[in-house]
């Protein structure tokens, strides 16, 4: 039997967490790794002692024609990267890598070519994490090095991201 390589390991670690998602759009997993060792996760779903949409049987962002990558203020959620930042300590995601899947939550296919919204770029940014790693199939990804976020200021400005 041949082995999984790592990256697509922790990204099928990352597929495995989005099952935890409750949005009714699109559901994200994400996993922190450094130095080989998860150091956290986190999916997609509404702040804690909140209901979440799955809970309440309605996105309001689908309700209201929101299209995606805008207006986030209207979603319930809080975003699988944000999640798995807030799990962690900065010290431990300091040149660490984060691995993402999302998927379409009524088809249920990978959504390809997907990637973290604004705010969750700034977010990323500020932990320290160096890699984002976003899954496009079920072998194939894309390597995303947070210094280009970084150096390409108008990235933070409008990309669309969940």
């Amino acid at each position: 039997m041949k082995r999984r390589d790592k990256t697509n390991y922790y990204l099928d670690i990352a597929e495995t967490v989005l099952e935890r998602g409750t949005c009714l759009r699109r559901n994200y997993g994400a996993i922190i790794a450094k130095n080989d060792e998860i150091i956290s996760t986190g999916y997609t779903g509404a702040p804690r002692g909140r209901k979440n949409c799955d809970e309440l049987g309605f996105c309001k962002r689908d309700k209201l024609n929101v299209p995606r990558g805008t207006q986030y203020e209207l979603c319930r959620s809080v975003h699988a990267e944000a999640n798995a930042i807030i799990s962690a300590s900065r010290k431990d995601m300091l040149g660490g890598t984060l691995y993402l899947v999302g998927r379409e939550a009524k088809t249920n296919e990978i959504i390809k070519d997907s990637n973290s919204c604004v705010m969750c770029k700034r977010l990323i940014i500020n932990s320290g994490i160096e890699k984002v790693i976003i899954r496009d199939t079920k072998n194939d990804y894309r390597v995303i090095n947070v210094i280009e976020w970084i150096e390409d200021d108008d990235s933070l400005d409008s990309s669309i991201g969940y």
